[in-house]
Formats: C-alpha cells, sequence, structure tokens
C-alpha cells in the first residue's frame, strides 16, 4: 500500500514559492534543507501527522547533481510556465516499503529506484530517466523512507492540518485503474477539469484555506 507523505508546491524560485502559500495560508514557512546531491532547497511545514508541506525549487548556488533532478527541475521554462498559469501546487509524494515491487510493476511511469543522498543514502526516490513528474504530475512521485518514519522534529508545526486533496483531470476515468492498483490510502479526489490541477483544502489558525 501507498501512503500519501508529502505535497509539493514546485517552484522557479523558493522565495515565489513561499510568498505563494503565504498568500493562499496567510502562513510564513521556515527554510527546510539544502539537497546537495540534487542542486536543490526547500521549504517545510507540517500538516498533521506524518504529513507536510514542501516548497521545492532548483537551488541557484548548488552545483549541478550530474543527473536529472527530481520533480522535473531541470526543466525550468516548463516550471515557469506552469507557475504563471497557477498550476503551483503541481505533485505530491507517496510513501511505501516496498519500491522495488513499484518500481517492478510500474518502471515505465515511476522510473529508476534512486538511492538517496548519495554519499551515505537513508531513503529511496523513484526518478523517471528524464526527471519528470509522473504522468505530468497526476500519479505521485514514489519514496521508499527504508522502514523509518520521516521525523517531524525539524519540521515547523503552525497549525495547518490538511483536510483534502483535489486533483482535476481531463480524463479521471483513465487514473482510476491506476490508483486502484496502487492501492493509495489518503489519495487526491480526481474529478474532472479542463486541465491537470491540484487544490488542497487546509484548517490554519485563521481558518480554512485552499492552496492551489
Amino acid at each position: 500500500m501507498l501512503k500519501l507523505d508529502h505535497i509539493t508546491v514546485i517552484a522557479p524560485s523558493l522565495a515565489e514559492g513561499v510568498r505563494h502559500v503565504r498568500d493562499c495560508l496567510d502562513l510564513d514557512v521556515p527554510f527546510g534543507q539544502r539537497h546537495a546531491y540534487m542542486g536543490t532547497h526547500n521549504h517545510l511545514l507540517q500538516l498533521g501527522g506524518t504529513v507536510y508541506l514542501e516548497i521545492v525549487a532548483l537551488d541557484p548556488e548548488a552545483a549541478a547533481p550530474g543527473r536529472p533532478r527530481w520533480f522535473g527541475l531541470d526543466d525550468q521554462h516548463k516550471i515557469r510556465s506552469d507557475w504563471d498559469e497557477g498550476r503551483r501546487l503541481r505533485g505530491w509524494v507517496a510513501r511505501t516499503d516496498l519500491i522495488d515491487a513499484i518500481i517492478a510493476r510500474h518502471g515505465d511511469l515511476f522510473g529508476a529506484k534512486v538511492p538517496l543522498p548519495t554519499t551515505d543514502p537513508s531513503f529511496d526516490f523513484a526518478i523517471p530517466s528524464d526527471g519528470s513528474l509522473p504522468l505530468d504530475g497526476a500519479a505521485p512521485s514514489i519514496i521508499d523512507r527504508r522502514g523509518k518514519p520521516r521525523s517531524m522534529a525539524a519540521i515547523a508545526d503552525l497549525g495547518a492540518r490538511l483536510q483534502s486533496v483535489t486533483l482535476e483531470h481531463p480524463e479521471p476515468a483513465a487514473l482510476e485503474p491506476l490508483y486502484r492498483a496502487l492501492a493509495i490510502d489518503r489519495p487526491p479526489d480526481i474529478v474532472q477539469g479542463t486541465r491537470l490541477r491540484y487544490r488542497a483544502r487546509i484548517e490554519t489558525p485563521s481558518g480554512a484555506r485552499e492552496l492551489t
């Protein structure tokens, strides 16, 4: 079974990502960490339980990782285009303890298992050969934390709690067999829409808000 691990705002820059989340949730999300092995960095926010929000962007000060970055972040033209279209909550990550079995069955979709960090791996992440989002983000990215839950201690808790995630898609019926096959716990609600678009309903100290 796959479980919701975190939702991702994929931004042209961290400053733009943080500003967008502030506009949506009225919360200033603190800095999280740099990923030297991917040439990216993030801000992180707890959303209840072990679920969290990640704002991720290419790190302009980092060296190139020597392989495609995750979340499609090498294609900055597409990142900017999606951003300008208002598609900013662009995907989500599902957690599994059986990443090898999932890749064996769906490797053409999720890509290859990449142990990370490269020098002393503590988790595995499935990344397509070009670094793109699976099904342009309609399918989750897959993470295997090797039996160890993600520590929430270093992630800010500002009182935000995820209530629901909705995925708008032009062909929702085409996604349903995949989601059933993956046996996803807490999947997005898939509804008809003109373009792929995520919406997350989040309860905050100032009331219910929507992140898009």
